[in-house]
């Protein structure tokens, strides 16, 4: 999997707590990403950096451990993959931006809650447009990157 840091970006200071490095992985297949993630956190220490990874997946389906085979309609030739998250059934596909974040929520003094909130928030900033300029301007520079760095 090829990656690319872009950016450090800026965030809530948190005394002696560097910034997650930003990373652009392309367009990744779901199953090796999804590994790669389980790898990381299960080998992360206290001295493991965080993180947040861009990509785009190929179309591909993602069952939770909520979802029932039911609930998956006419999947043709897109491949289905049963993982350890919640949820029910979800589509990824080219041209979606994923972003993972890949963070120790201990070190940030930060709750599951209070994360899913906070991107809640920034969705609704960039959503509103007040940040559509900066978000363009990042989508183009990944992308740039991406297709530099392969």
């Amino acid at each position: 999997m090829a990656e690319r840091i872009v950016s450090t970006g800026a965030r809530r200071a948190v005394p002696g707590v560097s910034p997650p490095a930003l990373k652009w992985l392309g367009r990744v297949d779901y199953e090796p990403t999804w590994r790669a993630m389980q790898r990381r956190t299960d080998e992360a220490t206290a001295a493991t950096p965080d993180e947040i990874w861009f990509l785009e997946h190929p179309p591909v389906f993602t069952m939770g451990m909520n979802a029932q085979a039911v609930h998956l309609l006419a999947p043709g030739d897109i491949p289905v993959v049963d993982i350890d998250r919640g949820g029910q059934v979800t589509y990824h596909g080219p041209g979606q931006l994923v972003v993972y974040p890949l963070l120790d929520l201990t070190r940030l003094d930060l709750g599951v809650r209070a994360l899913v909130e906070g991107i809640e928030r920034a969705r609704a900033v960039i959503a509103s447009g007040a940040a559509k300029k900066k978000l363009e301007q990042f989508i183009a520079l990944t992308q740039m990157l991406g297709a530099t760095n392969r």
